[in-house]
């Protein structure tokens, strides 16, 4: 019988295996192995080394039969796989579990890619990039948490405008310290800043017509964007610009929708006489700021130079006490970026300007800053740590459950409410980073390891809590870098393979003091908010671009220089 002549015909196969690189040695790379088999003939491989690579191709491979001459290397598949399926279902069971596996305890480095054709949209929403600046000459520690309240004497706040009057209600929200600038074909704002010795990023935005800059602390803890206000102001600091001063016709009256999501937690109250929507911010560290809700041109560049113009709602703040003074003596107010419909980001997805996007990238580089972006244009499509957003209607900023944290290899206990899980708030808004009362301790205990290297506490440095004197002159954190552990924050799963992870190095954690001490930039949170949450503040946040999906009501977070902004960033292979 002639085999050549009564050949069957052919089924072709396809099999991909992906083979990971070793633990201990990731810059191996992975190898991707594509087979063609088919019923009479041997398969042949098409492996491709990609230690570099950022996307995993896909290789279409077309294998002609091999030769005869090469017995050695070939097998039937009639005399292996068709006398033996289960042979081929449990191969075929094996690689497919590889991939999931692969996928499930990598899946922080994958990317929901956005369609292509996006790019073909002429009105699709936009994006727009700030720069952030650092503040000068501001060493004041930024707190701002907060939630809304009522105003306990509504007939003594009363300012007038042009002859008419201004009464005052209450907000109180998170608030941060960041900046922001413009650049890109969305519009880009750069962010300058520092943790120490200036507590704060900041950028601009142009309002107004004709417009006039303003700079404003970013913070994603804030609801409500507002500037310092000539109404006249009763207690303003000097501030970086000439004062906002409106006009009746800014004024937002009272029964606005903006007014009522801004007073929607106060007790009712009818004022048949109001003109004007009155509130007040009052935060955690007892500082507090008065206004009434006014309405102007923001003017949003493009990288094109194009130009966005619309009128959007922000404070006009004609009386702030406390801390605030001091921090404002640089700035004109702040941007307020949460989750609230009277956010900024928010007021411009309502109208379809931008997606709901917010993300922020501060550098560790004090003479850089970074940038701040609204819409989803600059979300890296790779190299991105993403957790799902806790919803709760009461709260607005943005913030996730935690399940473990680690420093080193050791454990410290969440010191919640909950004992197996505790809450993380991201807030710009806040300088230093903030743990529970439990885990606070057990960390500063961890930390007194280095006792025995010769660093010893200072507690006559004011400029922190908790300060050592090292045993040898520093400059920079790298100095003493390699004395410290890498704090890891768990989201997800407490399987360390599958969980996602924060991981702040000990850049993330310290600063050197004026004295040329090392000092711990991690407070002691049981008097902030609720006493059982954590607080991420700029000093962890640096070196990360961190991105607040509210489309998708989600958080995420990839390393990143914060130079400038990228549409597409390196995959980290193995990051966490």
């Amino acid at each position: 019988m002639d085999f050549d002549d009564e050949r069957p015909q052919q089924q072709v196969r396809g099999v991909v295996i992906i083979t990971l690189p070793p633990s201990d040695n990731p810059s191996f790379g992975k190898t991707i192995t594509a087979f063609t088999l088919t019923n009479d003939v041997l398969p042949q491989s098409l492996t491709t080394q990609e230690p570099d690579q950022v996307l995993p191709r896909t290789h279409v491979v077309s294998s002609p039969p091999p030769s005869s001459q090469s017995p050695q290397l070939g097998f039937s598949s009639s005399g292996f796989f068709s006398e033996n399926p289960r042979k081929l279902l449990g191969f075929l069971g094996v690689s497919l579990f590889a991939l999931l596996l692969y996928s499930s305890c990598f899946s922080s480095t994958f990317v929901e890619l956005r369609n292509s054709n996006d790019n073909d949209d002429d009105d699709k929403p936009q994006s727009f990039i700030f720069p952030l600046y650092h503040k000068l000459g501001a060493a004041d520690l930024e707190l701002k948490l907060g939630r809304f309240v009522d105003v306990v004497d509504k007939e003594n706040l009363v300012v007038p405008i042009n002859g008419g009057a201004m009464e005052t209600k209450m907000v109180n929200k998170l608030v941060a310290a960041n900046s922001v600038v413009m650049d890109s074909s969305a519009t880009i704002l750069p962010v300058r800043g520092n943790v120490y010795p200036d507590g704060l990023y900041f950028t601009y935005m142009l309002l107004g017509n004709p417009q006039r800059p303003y700079f404003l602390d970013i913070d994603t803890g804030s609801d409500l964007t507002w500037i310092q206000c000539d109404a006249p102001c009763s207690s303003c600091a000097k501030g970086a610009n000439p004062l906002y001063k409106p006009t009746k016709v800014n004024i937002v009256a009272s029964g606005d929708s903006m007014c009522m999501e801004v007073q929607k937690n106060q007790k009712p109250q009818i004022c048949e006489t109001c003109q004007q929507c009155d509130y007040e911010i009052e935060y955690a560290d007892r500082s507090s700021s008065l206004g009434v809700l006014a309405k102007d041109e923001l003017h949003l560049v493009t990288a094109n130079g194009s130009i966005t113009n619309l009128d959007v709602v922000f404070g006009c703040a004609y009386d702030q006490q406390g801390i605030l003074l001091n921090t404002l003596s640089k700035t004109d107010g702040i941007l307020g970026l949460s989750k609230a419909k009277v956010s900024l980001p928010s007021q411009l997805a309502s109208r379809g300007v931008i997606n709901n996007v917010v993300g922020h990238c501060l550098a560790t580089d004090v003479a850089s800053g970074g940038y701040m972006f609204l819409g989803d244009d600059f979300v890296p499509n790779w190299g991105m740590s993403w957790v799902p957003m806790l919803g709760n209607p009461s709260i607005e900023f943005y913030h996730t459950q935690l399940v473990k944290i680690n420093y080193g290899s050791s454990s410290l206990s969440l010191g919640a409410k909950d004992k197996d899980k505790a809450r993380v708030v991201f807030d710009s808004g806040s300088s230093y980073t903030y743990f529970t009362k439990q885990a606070y301790a057990e960390l500063v205990s961890s930390l007194s390891e280095v006792s025995e290297l010769g660093f010893i506490q200072d507690a006559s440095d004011p400029t922190l809590p908790v300060c050592w004197r090292a045993p040898f002159p520093i400059r920079t954190i790298m100095d003493v870098k390699k004395y410290f552990k890498t704090l890891t924050l768990q989201f997800g799963s407490k399987w360390w393979i599958i969980s996602k992870k924060f991981h702040i190095p000990p850049e993330g954690y310290l600063i050197i003091s004026k004295k040329g001490n090392v000092c711990l930039g991690i407070l002691d949170g049981s008097n902030v908010h609720d006493g059982s949450t954590f607080i991420l503040g700029d000093i962890s946040l640096r070196g990360q671009l961190v991105v607040y999906d509210n489309e998708n009501q989600k958080i995420g977070w990839g390393p990143s220089g914060c130079g400038k902004p990228s549409r597409f960033e390196s995959l980290p292979f193995f990051e966490g």
